[in-house]
């Protein structure tokens, strides 16, 4: 078992309420309420559960100032107002921070029994993610038929 601090199980509690309030901001139609509530507390919930230090470590790395600007405006968008924008600069944002971690987390889910076996379906197991040589950025291809697709 993982023992946790107080601190990051705080952070546990208000990165969950975030997700929560995003989703839930999402079903109601883009509440730009719900969706300013579920960016701070996510972004506050994250700097809580991995520390300060290594948050601004984290997203402001050389590497990473694209995402991190596509995901601190997406949350600026959302809270001046503009929500259905701001959700689709947070979301390309997310995806450019995070992108290295999603084969890990597919690798996990996939040793989860009954999302694991979900996972092996003939179509959704023909997503997959492979690294790039050097440049070590996650591509997703898409194999029908003997023929991929490149998607993004």
């Amino acid at each position: 078992m993982i023992s946790l601090t107080d601190s990051q199980k705080i952070g546990m509690g208000l990165t969950g309420f975030g997700v929560f309030f995003l989703f839930f901001g999402m079903i109601l139609f883009f509440d730009k309420a719900l969706l300013a509530i579920g960016n701070i507390l996510f972004v506050v919930g994250l700097a809580f559960v991995i520390g300060l230090e290594r948050t601004f470590r984290f997203f402001f790395q050389k590497h990473k100032m694209k995402a991190t600007s596509f995901f601190l405006g997406g949350v600026f968008v959302v809270l001046i107002g503009w929500p259905i924008v701001g959700v689709i600069l947070e979301f390309y944002g997310f995806f450019l921070l995070f992108r290295g971690f999603f084969p890990v987390v597919i690798g996990f889910i996939r040793r989860i029994p009954v999302l694991g076996y979900l996972l092996n379906f003939p179509i959704i197991s023909g997503v997959s993610f492979i690294q790039q040589g050097d440049k070590k950025c996650t591509v997703f291809y898409l194999f029908c038929n003997y023929y991929y697709i490149r998607i993004l």
